[in-house]
């Protein structure tokens, strides 16, 4: 008999390991997931997608604002305590869920939690393991399937699988693989415990790397750093929050660019718009030089440079990264 499993996760990358684990046959009697969020023009309250599948599946769904007991939201725990208790599940699978689990929650199935994590532990324990994994320039990052215990990201690895960090991945395109490998990883270990074929190894000390949460205010590029750091930056910040520059008053999104072999000119200032062409527009880094080839201006669409160039007017001299005068930060 398969061992019934609660589900603990909040965005698109759980649904897709919560569709795997229902379409290997795996009852699901209980879905913890966040509280509905604005979202949108309207802002209007949105479900999560793994409520939204959940929903579609006829699974009960509880959506407390904490787990702590003896939290701000004692109510909210105590109805998740309920829940979890009548679900009578063997083990808890939790996957970028956005909740703190307190010490009840791990001790309550009777295998314990075991946690989808995007990245080879103990490297990129945290909240954004592939965009950092990205941003750092790694190359290769993976899926951890782990044993969860008190601590961030500190359990024993179940299971581990790596995958190689492409030239043009971004945080989008990476996380859509990590995704379903997440998925076919976690089926993989309910199946290896339900024969007792499943070993726990503790994380090594060293190599440990934490994933810092991505804030708004990285987004800005520094052009006086190296132009391949700032393309893997462009890549990792895709789709949020989206790297971006300033010319004047204008904020400009930066999407996908091309590390350039031309030799920068050292008499010219980092951010300096060397080249304009349809190819792309062609800047000067703080080594070497990068060629925009997809922008897009506040309120617009993501274009490419030619179609970008048509309502924007950039030409060589111009200078990114200087915001207007009298502009904040």
């Amino acid at each position: 008999m398969s061992l019934k499993v609660i589900f603990a996760g909040t965005p698109e990358f759980a649904r897709v390991a919560l569709q795997a684990l229902i379409g290997a046959g795996y009852p699901v009697p209980l879905v913890l997931t966040q509280p509905d969020r604005p979202a949108g023009r309207g802002m209007k309250l949105q479900a999560s997608p793994v409520k939204q599948h959940a929903l579609e599946h006829g699974i009960p769904v509880v959506q407390p604002r904490s787990l702590r007991l003896e939290g701000k939201y004692p109510e909210d725990a105590a109805q998740a305590l309920d829940a979890i208790a009548a679900a009578q599940a063997d083990v808890m699978v939790v996957a970028a869920y956005g909740l703190i689990l307190p010490q009840w929650v791990l001790d309550a199935p009777p295998r314990g939690c075991l946690n989808i994590h995007a990245s080879l532990l103990p490297r990129w324990r945290g909240a954004a393991p592939i965009h950092r994994a990205i941003e750092a320039g790694d190359e290769q990052t993976g899926v951890t399937i782990m044993q969860m215990d008190a601590g961030l990201d500190t359990g024993d690895m179940l299971l581990r699988e790596a995958v190689d960090i492409l030239p043009q991945d971004t945080t989008a395109v990476l996380h859509d693989r990590l995704a379903t490998l997440g998925g076919r990883l976690i089926v993989q270990a309910l199946q290896q415990a339900e024969r007792g074929e499943l070993a726990r190894v503790p994380q090594p000390r060293e190599g440990v790397t934490y994933a810092h949460k991505i804030e708004k205010a990285e987004s800005l590029v520094d052009w006086s750093r190296p132009a391949e750091e700032i393309a893997r930056r462009i890549r990792a910040f895709d789709p949020f929050p989206g790297a971006s520059t300033v010319l004047g008053p204008e904020v400009i999104k930066l999407w996908a660019c091309k590390i350039d072999s031309c030799q920068r000119m050292t008499d010219v200032r980092c951010g300096h718009i060397l080249s304009v062409d349809d190819t792309g527009v062609l800047v000067a880094c703080g080594e070497g030089a990068l060629r925009l080839t997809m922008m897009q201006r506040s309120g617009g669409k993501r274009l490419a440079a030619a179609d970008f160039l048509h309502g924007f007017d950039l030409r060589p001299g111009m200078v990114l990264g200087v915001p207007a005068a009298g502009a904040g930060g």
